[in-house]
């Protein structure tokens, strides 16, 4: 691994998105492995939200409701994400270590939800073999699983964003903030084209394989990323006088101007852009009759899109930009890219239904960028990981609410007697236009930041 990244710095800094985050404490080779907790999240991610949501509501025949609210739990632990920002900067620990033992709490719950996920699937799934085991282990097993995979994904990335935010210098740690999110979604395009092969054709036993080895490559990646990052401080392993509270440490940060504002921007953004998370490739399988490669593919490109978007807000960022206008810019793009989404049927060309989810995941990169800077430029050295932890937190939360409703809404409109003459794709499209009207409202609740940051820079 450490020959790997010493070849990704001899390319050189003009060729390597955010190469230019690194100093004489950070050097790029290190800040490199210290991303592949990121790499390990990114897994994750497109096995739940890309190949599983496919695999279990076409293969495995699970209603697509049921897959939304399964895919929806591990974001319960979203709103968590705050607290344990929070935790984080105030751990006190015999070791001197306060963000790596949250990292490998949150690694071991990773490792044991994967660990049990594929069975659990197959037997929600009724399959001929799992029949005569009661429905109710199915669903447990399974949620549990969800559960456990949520909690170790919120702790890992919160808790590893802001370790890399600790390592870096205080003007470069936007910059290293977003290499991180780099390495994310450069994960995700190629763990979303590696399932797709490695799924095609599918079947059960192979499902088994893939889950169960994201399960140990999660073990060994952040093994590899955490390996003598946090420096160990005495300071840290005595008590202070007086505990810092949650409560007060959030009021102060809510208590910032814009702070509460910029919150709601990013819920309704992520809602604009989440819900097609869960139907994208089902529908491409059901609607536009594509194969299992081809629909895991679409993750790719909404990820590819998203890549674009993070280094296109990154060189601009750097040169001053508005943060907050860069947010309501992706909004503003994403509108266009579900109207191609929209347009895309089994009479037209395949190409209109990829060109908008890359469009969408490129205004979805310069949005989350945009509002992940706007955020941390809002918070005090002491402050990084609850700062860090508020827009995850608000963020995963949406993108779960996002999720659970497009399945509930798919399938509600699917079960409605009319619903059968409006063809396969009439629930779906609904979905995609309410998701059209929430990043409308994104850009017009944005509006007024803008303008007073524009009267702030008149005067």
């Amino acid at each position: 691994m450490s020959r790997f990244a010493k070849a990704l710095v001899a390319i050189g800094p003009r060729f390597l998105p955010f190469a230019d985050a690194a100093s004489d404490t950070l050097p790029l080779s290190r800040l490199l492995r210290l991303s592949l907790f990121q790499v390990a999240v990114g897994m994750s991610v497109v096995l739940l939200v890309g190949t599983l949501n496919r695999v279990m509501i076409v293969e495995l025949d699970v209603p697509a409701s049921l897959v939304g609210v399964m895919i929806s739990l591990p974001l319960l632990f979203a709103p968590f994400r705050a607290l344990i920002g929070f935790r984080s900067d105030t751990h006190v620990s015999a070791l001197g270590w306060r963000r790596v033992p949250y990292i490998w709490k949150g690694t071991l719950a990773l490792w044991g939800g994967f660990a049990i996920m594929p069975f659990a699937l197959i037997v929600l799934g009724g399959k001929n073999y799992a029949e005569g085991t009661p429905e109710w282990i199915g669903l447990s097993s399974a949620a549990l699983a969800f559960l456990l995979v949520g909690a170790g994904v919120h702790t890992i990335q919160t808790v590893g964003l802001a370790l890399a935010t600790d390592l870096a210098p205080r003007e470069d740690q936007p910059k290293v903030v977003g290499l991180m999110y780099v390495m994310l979604l450069v994960s995700m395009i190629f763990s979303a084209i590696g399932f797709g092969w490695v799924l095609t054709p599918y079947y059960d036993a192979q499902l088994i394989k893939v889950i169960q080895g994201v399960a140990v490559a999660v073990l060994v990646l952040n093994g590899v990323a955490m390996w003598k990052q946090e420096p160990r401080n005495r300071a840290y392993t005595e008590k202070p006088e007086r505990e810092p509270e949650f409560g007060d440490q959030w009021r102060q940060f809510i208590s910032r101007k814009n702070a509460l504002h910029g919150l709601v921007v990013i819920g309704l953004g992520t809602l604009g852009f989440g819900m097609a998370d869960v139907l994208l490739e089902p529908y491409g399988g059901q609607v536009l009759q594509m194969t299992v490669a081809q629909t895991t593919r679409l993750t790719a490109t909404f990820a590819g899109g998203g890549l674009l978007g993070f280094w296109l807000a990154s060189r601009v960022l750097s040169r001053g930009f508005d943060a907050l206008r860069m947010a309501g810019l992706g909004a503003a793009l994403g509108i266009p890219g579900f109207f191609a989404i929209i347009g895309a049927t089994p009479t037209t060309n395949t190409l209109v239904f990829g060109f908008g989810t890359l469009v969408v995941g490129f205004g979805g990169g310069l949005f989350s960028h945009g509002t992940l800077t706007a955020t941390m430029r809002l918070a005090p050295k002491e402050q990084v990981g609850l700062a860090l932890g508020a827009w995850g937190a608000v963020q995963a939360t949406a993108a779960g609410l996002a999720i659970a409703a497009a399945g509930v809404i798919r399938d509600l409109l699917q079960a409605l007697p009319q619903g059968q003459s409006y063809g396969p794709a009439t629930p779906y499209l609904a979905v995609f236009a309410l998701e059209t009207l929430f990043l409308g409202l994104t850009v017009l609740v944005i509006l007024p930041l803008l303008r007073a940051a524009l009267v702030a820079e008149r005067r």
